[in-house]
């Protein structure tokens, strides 16, 4: 077994938090994994819990519960996190729109922001509150770390969810399948059907275009579908995998290149935004922007998510 090492704090202990905090301890690469929440005695409960399951997993990272309140009293656990995963903030309710929780969400993710640079200024912060993209933006903008430093989960889970949807289409295993989805995490999702494969076959070889349009949607709607079938609270096991993953490939170093939403500085001619795009993830958090081969209508549809999301980024600067 490697040596466990640094400390990860996982801040909102909801389902999505919880889920999260207890992949990253599993993984038992950690030293420590801190769970925050501003519901009293909640984040506490979690960890006493979580590490009473150690004996039975067998691992040694510790978990640390810690309530904090909003004038940031207890933020001082989360003192020298090498990455810092903020789940904080309200969950879609059915019918509710990722964007419909813009400005109350805005309000919780700044407070937290502030709180993670005074505590861990060194952190990699990867964001997941909704809405996801302006969320990241604004992260950014609250803590003023370099935006190499923070990152937001969208295009992991969104790819999941499309990996899922073509395996389930065609009966063949989940690892035989190859998805990628760049873009924003909501209506302007750019699914890349040119770099889909299915066991090294092209997807566009194995499905009608109107099938693969199909799941697309089915894709895009993912969240709501979760939404709608549990009535309350949204989904939570995918995505969590996808945060715990990219915490992982930080932590580890790996050089993984994963779909993640990150700064955009020139790629794909495409400059000065946080967006769903590839990218060498590392102990710095984003080492580099991939940019990959796209046909015509897909880098079309990318410019055209860019320009929805900068100016949705453009109204955090004031919330």
């Amino acid at each position: 077994m490697a040596e466990r090492k640094g400390k990860v704090t996982v801040v909102g202990a909801g389902f999505y938090g919880s889920t999260t905090a207890q992949r990253l301890a599993e993984y038992d690469i950690f030293e420590t994994v801190v769970l925050t929440d501003i519901v009293e005695g909640k984040p506490e409960g979690l960890a006493l819990d979580l590490n009473q399951s150690r004996p039975i997993e067998g691992f040694e990272t510790r978990v640390v519960g810690q309530t904090t309140g909003v004038d940031g009293t207890g933020y001082e656990a989360i003192a020298g996190s090498d990455i810092v995963v903020i789940t904080a903030g309200l969950p879609r309710k059915p019918g509710m729109s990722r964007m419909d929780l813009l400005e109350v969400n805005a309000r919780i993710v700044r407070g937290v922001s502030e709180n993670v640079a005074r505590h861990a200024p060194d952190a990699v912060v990867i964001v997941v509150s909704n809405p996801l993209d302006e969320m990241t933006a604004l992260t950014q903008l609250a803590t003023g770390f370099p935006k190499n430093r923070v990152l937001g989960q969208a295009g992991m889970l969104d790819t999941a969810r499309f990996s899922y949807f073509v395996a389930e289409a065609l009966a063949v295993p989940v690892g035989a399948v190859r998805t990628l989805t760049l873009g924003s995490h909501g209506d302007t999702m750019v699914p890349v059907p040119s770099r889909c494969t299915v066991q090294g076959t092209p997807l566009t070889e194995l499905l009608s275009a109107e099938k693969i349009d199909e799941l697309v949607t089915r894709t895009r709607n993912g969240g709501a579908e979760v939404v709608a079938l549990l009535k309350t609270g949204s989904a939570y096991f995918a995505p969590s995998a996808a945060a715990a993953r990219m915490a992982r490939a930080v932590a580890t170093d790996s050089g993984d290149v994963l779909p993640v939403c990150a700064w955009v500085d020139g790629e794909y001619g495409i400059a000065g935004v946080y967006l769903g795009v590839e990218a060498e993830i590392g102990a710095g958090g984003v080492r580099r922007v991939v940019a990959g081969e796209l046909t015509g209508s897909e880098l079309a549809g990318l410019t055209e998510a860019a320009e929805a999301v900068r100016a949705k980024q453009a109204d955090v600067v004031n919330l």
